[in-house]
């Protein structure tokens, strides 16, 4: 979450308000790339090749120095754990006063995962069928978002109990323990032997990479989100993959300029709801145990680092 602040002794020339809330996405789109042309803003050039690369905005250098030494300190996105941060206004949405502050502040990143999986990768249609393999707070958004897009069967697939009973709440139709049971043949069963048309993956483990395309149907949709171990690899079995026209897609995430306001908008109106999605909420010095304990799942949702 980002505070713009007065300028102090120039006139800033900006699109926000000085002085408004605003909620920042975690891909950064510079606007003027072939990419961001397109309109494809989670492919934006310039962000992979300096904030993601670099650690730098996209004149190549850095906003951020430390105060006794003047050595210029990389940022990642938008400045993780950082009270300021110099963004492009690309990146950033207005927060209405309506909107709980801190709880917001996942607007611009598990809910932005979960918005471009399903908004553009899946293309989610009312009346479909999902499955989300992993219900962490990117998986658990998912099951919001597929319930505001209308999908009639959402099937919500972990190895604990207490993420599947949170995922009930957030809009799940079935549920499934992978650890007590087959999670691709229970979906088949769910589904009358056919599969879900959208199955997405949300942990990034070669396993459930493997779980998620064997439960789509023919013609279904795999769509990969979780990332995982640079030297990973997923298996398919190719000859379905062809026959059947199985679509295996990646997303990284949403598209800043044109979906971070629409999804303030579904949290304002309530379809999304924030305080359900956050389960805990922690000071700064705070920061390593949470982060330790999201690292070994035992986060329910997500969890927000207050700084100020």
């Amino acid at each position: 979450m980002i505070k713009i602040l007065p300028s102090v002794g120039f006139i800033l020339n900006f699109r926000l308000p000085i002085g408004a809330h605003v909620v920042g996405a975690f891909i950064m789109p510079c606007g003027s790339c072939s990419f961001c042309n397109k309109g494809q803003d989670d492919l934006c050039e310039a962000f992979f090749a300096y904030n993601r690369a670099r650690g730098t905005l996209y004149d190549g250098e850095t906003r951020l120095f430390l105060r006794n030494s003047g050595k210029p300190v990389y940022m990642y996105s938008m400045g993780g754990l950082a009270e300021y941060c110099v963004v492009p206004a690309h990146a950033l949405s207005t927060l209405p006063d309506s909107l709980p502050y801190s709880e917001s502040a996942i607007l611009g990143c598990a809910v932005f995962t979960a918005y471009g999986a399903m908004a553009h990768a899946a293309e989610v249609r009312p009346g479909d069928s999902v499955a989300v393999v992993g219900i962490g707070g990117v998986g658990s958004s998912c099951l919001q978002i597929a319930r505001a897009f209308g999908a009639s069967e959402i099937i919500a697939v972990d190895i604990e109990d207490e993420k599947l009973k949170q995922a009930k709440f957030l809009g799940a139709t079935q549920t499934i323990n992978a650890r007590q049971e087959d999670a691709v043949e229970k979906i088949r069963e769910i589904t009358g032997g056919m599969g879900v048309d959208v199955a997405v993956e949300a942990l990034g483990k070669p396993q459930t990479f493997l779980q998620c395309t064997q439960s789509v149907r023919d013609g279904g949709k795999a769509v990969m989100i979780g990332l995982t171990d640079s030297v990973a690899r997923g298996e398919i079995d190719i000859n379905r993959l062809v026959r059947r026209q199985i679509k295996v897609i990646g997303s990284y995430g949403a598209r800043a300029r044109q979906d971070l306001p629409k999804l303030v908008k579904l949290a304002e109106s309530g379809i999304f709801n924030l305080k359900s999605a956050v389960s805990r909420k922690c000071k700064f010095e705070e920061a390593g145990q949470a982060y330790q304990d999201l690292n070994q799942g035992n986060i329910i949702g997500r969890a927000v680092v207050e700084i100020m």
